[in-house]
C-alpha cells in the first residue's frame, strides 16, 4: 500500500489519509476514508482512476455528499473528491456549461443572472450538478432530464467521452452514469430566455416552500426514500404513525416524513436502522416496499433490505 500511496502522491498533490467522512456529507456522519484525494484537472482525475484500477483499489466519486450515508467504519478505499477545481460555469447563448463540482444553487443563480429560465427548481437542491445528473435530481415538478442536453464523462478506463441526452438514459432518479461506471466532468444544459424578475420570484417562492415544509434546520440527505409508483413516501410514513419516530440521534422529521434527519449525535448505524424499521412498518401496513434514494458507502453490520 505504501507504494500505491507514493504513486498517488506523484499524480496529485491533494492526498490525505484517514479523512473523516462526516466532514464531507450533509448527514454529518461517517467514519474515515482510507485515502481521500482531490484531483485538480480532468487529466489528473483520469490518472487517479487508472491507478486505482491498475492496483485494484476500490474507489468512490464524491461531490458534496448530499445524497450519501457513509458507515461508521468508514470506507476502506479511495474517495475521489470532485471539488472546487470542477466548479467552473459559463453561459453561451441559451446553453449553460457547468463543471461537475458546481453547486446546483450556483448554476441556478448563474442562469437567473443571464435571464435564462428552466433551472428554478434546482435553486434549493443541495448537491453538485455532477451528482444531480447521476441521479436525475428533481424537485417541485422539475428534474435534470428536462434541461440536460449532453455531458462530458470519463470512462472507467480514464478515457474522455461525450454523451448526448439519449445516451444518458435518464429516468426517475437514475441515469446510465452509475451502471456504466462513468465519471461526470461537465454538464451541458439547454435553457430558455426568460424574464429575470419572474425567474427571481419563482426561486423565492420555491425557497419559501422549502423552508416551510422541509427540515432545513437539521443535517439530512434530502429525501431519504424514492417515490413508490402511485404513492408518496412521506405520506406512507406519516400514515404508518412514524412522524417523529427515532433511533438514537436519527429521527423521521416531524416537518416532512420523507426526510430522515440527524437531530444530534446520530451514527450511520442509527440512520440505517431507522430506515430499516420505517421500511418494515410501511411494508407491513401498506404492502409497499420503500427503496432508499440515498446511497450507502462502506460496510454496515445490518443491511437495509
Amino acid at each position: 500500500m505504501d507504494l500505491f500511496d507514493d504513486r498517488l502522491r506523484v499524480l496529485s498533490g491533494n492526498v490525505c489519509f484517514d479523512e473523516p467522512m462526516k466532514k464531507h456529507t450533509t448527514f454529518r456522519v461517517g467514519g474515515p476514508a482510507k485515502v481521500f484525494v482531490t484531483p485538480q484537472t480532468v487529466s489528473e482525475l483520469a490518472s487517479v482512476i487508472r491507478l486505482c484500477r491498475e492496483w485494484k483499489e476500490p474507489y468512490f466519486i464524491l461531490g458534496n455528499g448530499s445524497n450519501l450515508l457513509v458507515s461508521d467504519a468508514g470506507y476502506r478505499g479511495v474517495v475521489i473528491h470532485v471539488g472546487r477545481a470542477f466548479e467552473q460555469i459559463r453561459v453561451e447563448g441559451g446553453r449553460l456549461f457547468a463543471g461537475a463540482g458546481a453547486a446546483l444553487a450556483k448554476i441556478a443563480a448563474k442562469a437567473r443572472d443571464a435571464s435564462l429560465s428552466g433551472l428554478e427548481f434546482a435553486s434549493g437542491i443541495p448537491g453538485t450538478v455532477g451528482g444531480a445528473l447521476v441521479m436525475n435530481a428533481g424537485a417541485y415538478g422539475g428534474e435534470m432530464a428536462q434541461v440536460v442536453c449532453a455531458a462530458s464523462v470519463l470512462t472507467k478506463d480514464g478515457e474522455e467521452k461525450r454523451l448526448d441526452k439519449s445516451e444518458l438514459q435518464m429516468g426517475y432518479r437514475k441515469s446510465c452514469i452509475l451502471p456504466m461506471e462513468y465519471i461526470v466532468t461537465e454538464v451541458e444544459i439547454a435553457l430558455k430566455s426568460g424574464d429575470k424578475e419572474r425567474i427571481c420570484l419563482k426561486m423565492e417562492e420555491l425557497a419559501e416552500r422549502r423552508k416551510e415544509k422541509q427540515p432545513l434546520e437539521y443535517p439530512s440527505a434530502g429525501s431519504t426514500f424514492k417515490r413508490p409508483e402511485g404513492y408518496f413516501a412521506g405520506k406512507l410514513i406519516m400514515d404508518a404513525g412514524l412522524r417523529g419516530f427515532s433511533v438514537g440521534g436519527a429521527c423521521v422529521s416531524e416537518k416532512h416524513c420523507g426526510f430522515v434527519v440527524n437531530k444530534g449525535g446520530a451514527s450511520a448505524a442509527d440512520i440505517l436502522e431507522l430506515c430499516r424499521q420505517v421500511r418494515e412498518r410501511v411494508l407491513k401496513k401498506f404492502g409497499v416496499a420503500l427503496e432508499l434514494e440515498i446511497r450507502l458507502l462502506g460496510e454496515f453490520e445490518h443491511p437495509y433490505s
